[in-house]
């Protein structure tokens, strides 16, 4: 009885001597176990992005949520704009919509990069607007949030994502 296989290679590794290759591989000294902070930080610096991603579209629909919601308590923030006009309203209810969109699409991981420039842009918009009437507590909070947006455009490899 032949104990080879068609190919010509041995039935069982026990056939014969181990490749060079394993050899070399069993010679070296294994690697000691991770500690638990490498393993936090390893872990985090995965799922990190895709937490704030995620985040931050919940942020945004909430906000998108309300204002389309209760347009009225929010033409205050428009800027150059007489509060009580209807343009006041019309332009709070299109941003509301641009927020929800923006948040569906952070959310769900669609085109997570370019979902986080566009945040960016709409962030960065809210900041200068708010910071239009001096510095405020609501000022500071968004540029945090426009930091966490910037942070976000940057960030190559995120989880549970449909489209890099």
């Amino acid at each position: 009885m032949s104990r080879r296989w068609a190919s010509g290679g041995p039935r069982s590794p026990l056939a014969g001597p181990p490749p060079p290759a394993r050899a070399a591989e069993s010679a070296r000294p294994a690697e000691p176990p991770l500690a638990v902070t490498d393993r936090a930080a390893a872990f985090a610096a995965e799922w990190a992005p895709a937490a704030g991603r995620i985040l931050l579209g919940v942020v945004f629909a909430w906000f998108g949520y309300h204002e389309l919601l209760q347009p009225g308590q929010w033409t205050q923030y428009v800027p150059v704009i007489s509060e009580s006009s209807s343009l006041a309203i019309i332009s709070v209810l299109v941003h509301g919509w641009v927020l929800l969109v923006l948040a569906a699409a952070l959310i769900a991981g669609i085109a997570p990069r370019a979902s986080a420039a566009v945040a960016s842009v709409l962030m960065l918009e809210i900041v200068i607007a708010l910071m239009a009437t001096g510095l405020s507590d609501t000022a500071l909070r968004d540029v945090g949030v426009l930091g966490l947006a910037v942070a976000l455009t940057g960030a190559k490899h995120q989880r549970l994502v449909l489209r890099d």
